[in-house]
């Protein structure tokens, strides 16, 4: 009885691990049925799985692959139905309905047009059409990468990267000695720049190039009791925003800058005493020839060079930029 028992087990046993190998092969079967990330993607998977491109399930990761959320798209919102590509046989399937790779047939607007489909309410994105980014075809996927959970361009810190990609001269710039802090993180191009268009010139998020400014540098704004009309008019016509090697991202250094728009001046220096001396000049006797200004800071003198609010301390012209 004891001999019978014993094999009557192991003949079961051995009816389990012939067993086992079919059981397997028809979960495997029945899983490539499923959705795998995204609702109705079976058909997508059944090639574009993990082995295939692990890239591609990514996608899984992202806002796009929230499973949750009803707005989320399938594979085919964005590719089309592409049946001749999901139905092919031979090794060269051809292409999908819509394509987004960098050498991609399909025409940029059809790409764009995929995306836009669901994100044209907002109104960071209300100025596409007609931006300067729209007029040059560039494509939201030559900047945005969907099948990742880390999309580069919504990245403060590896943004600016994309960017370079086309803006390689503002690459330069920004590694000057005097820059805002982008290389090292602190901001990034969309801090000042709406790459999806706007009313403002250089694709600015404000109306102006000074309205920009002033969201940071707010000091700035005024109004002052005086007044500097170039700051009024125009940061750049100063300031180089994405750097330079003057310091505080001049264009110049002083006194060369001021002297694009100002005559070089001698003029009265206030002594400790309470009396004025008279600085020297071009014409006043036994000079080289040179301004006193030259190869010396305007800003010495002139400190608040954006405006100020202090009350003249010289007649008639008032010097709205003194100490």
């Amino acid at each position: 009885m004891k001999i019978l028992r014993l094999v009557s087990i192991l003949a079961f046993a051995a009816g389990m691990v012939t067993s086992f190998p079919a059981a397997a092969a028809e979960t495997l079967t029945a899983d490539q049925g499923n959705d795998l990330v995204l609702k109705g993607d079976a058909k997508c998977t059944a090639c574009h799985d993990e082995s295939d491109n692990p890239q591609l399930l990514q996608i899984g990761k992202s806002k796009h692959g929230t499973r949750a959320d009803g707005r989320t798209p399938t594979c085919t919102s964005c590719h089309g139905a592409s049946d001749a590509h999901a139905d092919s046989k031979t090794q060269q399937r051809p292409a999908p309905d819509r394509t987004f790779t960098k050498n991609s047939k399909t025409p940029v607007a059809d790409r764009n047009d995929a995306c836009l489909s669901c994100h044209d309410k907002d109104a960071k994105r209300s100025h596409w059409a007609g931006s300067i980014h729209d007029a040059r075809d560039v494509a939201c996927t030559s900047c945005h990468q969907v099948h990742t959970g880390h999309d580069k361009v919504r990245d403060k810190r590896t943004q600016p990267e994309v960017c370079y990609a086309c803006h390689k001269e503002q690459r330069g710039q920004v590694n000057r000695p005097s820059h805002h802090p982008i290389p090292e993180g602190k901001m990034a191009c969309s801090d000042c720049h709406n790459p999806h268009g706007s009313v403002g010139p250089k694709l600015l998020k404000r109306d102006s190039v000074n309205d920009t400014c002033y969201t940071c540098h707010m000091e700035k704004r005024g109004p002052f009791v005086h007044n500097h009309e170039p700051v009024s008019e125009d940061c750049t016509l100063c300031h180089n925003p994405h750097g330079t090697t003057a310091e505080n991202m001049l264009k110049a250094r002083p006194p060369f800058l001021c002297h694009q728009c100002h005559t070089p001046h001698g003029g009265f220096i206030p002594q400790v005493t309470g009396a004025q001396a008279t600085a020297p000049t071009a014409s006043t006797p036994g000079k080289s020839g040179a301004w006193v200004t030259q190869g010396r800071a305007c800003n010495n003198c002139h400190t608040q060079v954006h405006g100020s609010n202090n009350p003249t301390v010289t007649n008639p012209t008032p010097q709205f930029m003194f100490r």
